[in-house]
């Protein structure tokens, strides 16, 4: 394979890893019935004159399966804190002690799991929808190539690549959708 190909290659090999990167980062947000800190990382909250991440004012850590508390740096950003939670519509409700913020998370019934199951599979959906958008200019672009300075059998090799490549690509996305949702559903 020539190199202009090699680098078309590689450019699709990036945007993949990009893209799953996000879908990770995403379906992260998504609770599976156990607690996990990244639950929080789209909390802002007002201090000191500005907004600011959660992380970046409390630390944040999940006590046991079903609780998170958050331990402030400075304990007058409490309020704060728990107006931040409430506008973010998680669907948590934040318990102020006066040193901690504690977030109980309920059990999650059949029909809510199944509701995080639609939305991990719309994730992975839209991650299949930006992997077709990143094979189109691949393709795009070993076409210019095929133009200037590759041969039809380059320029057939080099979509064959391409393809196989966005294939193997689903075929992740699919593997992190049933672990998600294997995840989800367990009781």
């Amino acid at each position: 394979m020539n190199s202009s190909t090699q680098e078309v290659l590689s450019m699709l090999t990036e945007n993949q890893e990009q893209i799953f990167s996000s879908l990770k980062q995403n379906l992260s947000k998504i609770r599976a019935g156990k607690a996990n800190p990244s639950m929080l990382s789209s909390v802002m909250v007002e201090a000191y004159g500005s907004m600011m991440p959660l992380n970046q004012v409390a630390n944040v850590n999940a006590t046991d399966a079903r609780t998170l508390t958050i331990q402030p740096f400075d304990k007058s950003v409490l309020g704060e804190i728990e107006r931040g939670i409430l506008g973010a519509n998680l669907g948590l409700t934040p318990m102020n002690d006066g040193e901690f913020v504690r977030l109980s998370l309920p059990v999650l019934t059949e029909e809510r799991r199944t509701d995080l199951s639609k939305q991990a599979k719309a994730m992975c959906d839209q991650a299949k929808v930006n992997l077709r958008s990143a094979r189109k200019d691949a393709m795009d672009a070993i076409k210019a190539l095929g133009e200037d300075a590759l041969s039809e059998d380059e320029v057939k090799d080099g979509e064959g690549a391409v393809q196989s490549s966005i294939d193997s690509a689903n075929k992740t996305i699919d593997g992190i959708y049933q672990t998600k949702e294997s995840e989800i559903m367990a009781v």
